[in-house]
């Protein structure tokens, strides 16, 4: 059997994620080698049994860095599927587990940063720009021509419709209400479309 694709992997770790008896049917003595050799080699029960072991440490790993449960379970999968990927080039000169936290951490990292991005840029304040001005921090300050010029291009990679109701918005200081009634659509339609627009300017600008 071959490697399994992005989309199987992903599909099957979430199934595992649902099957709780598994570790019934699998033994537990397989070392590190064997399990990666046999995932590598597209061997299903050995993925299972690859879940079953890091799961619960993994998920208090992460846990314990991340205030929200949901968030927790997102990043536990994001970990397991990027570890899927990266197989291939471990080396075994540290442990499964350690190799896996290290993406874990990288992981967590990334939330955080995503974090910042939604809390800072679309908060409730008049202007995009001078708010984007504290995303980095101190210790990766962007020269200010570059950050706007960044803004300049994130809102260039949206839709017309996201880009025009999220200037109506943040900029403008539109209301939802008063944004409805401007672009024609109905309040619920409006906080769709923004929601979207968010949404779509966070991936844009991470990217």
């Amino acid at each position: 059997m071959g490697v399994c694709s992005r989309n199987e992997v992903l599909k099957r770790v979430l199934n595992y994620m649902k099957d709780l008896d598994f570790s019934t049917k699998i033994g537990i003595n397989m070392d590190e080698k064997q399990i990666v050799t046999h995932i590598l080699s597209g061997d299903e029960p050995s993925l299972r049994k690859f879940y079953h072991i890091y799961q619960p440490r993994l998920f208090s790993f992460i846990r314990a860095k991340v205030g929200n449960e949901h968030d927790a379970e997102e990043i536990l999968q994001d970990v397991f599927l990027a570890t899927l990927e990266a197989l291939r080039d471990f080396s075994f000169r540290s442990s499964l587990y350690t190799f896996i936290c290290s993406i874990a951490v990288h992981k967590i990292i990334d939330y955080y940063r995503k974090k910042k991005i939604k809390q800072v840029v679309f908060s409730k304040f008049v202007e995009i720009e001078p708010i984007l001005s504290t995303l980095l921090g101190p210790e990766s300050t962007l020269d200010e021509v570059l950050l706007r010029e960044k803004i300049r291009k994130t809102f260039g990679k949206l839709a017309p419709n996201q880009s025009k109701i999220l200037r109506l918005k943040y900029i403008y200081g539109y209301s939802v209400e008063e944004i409805a009634k401007k672009l024609a659509i109905s309040f619920k339609s409006a906080e769709s479309l923004l929601f979207r627009a968010r949404r779509a300017f966070v991936l844009a600008y991470s990217v």
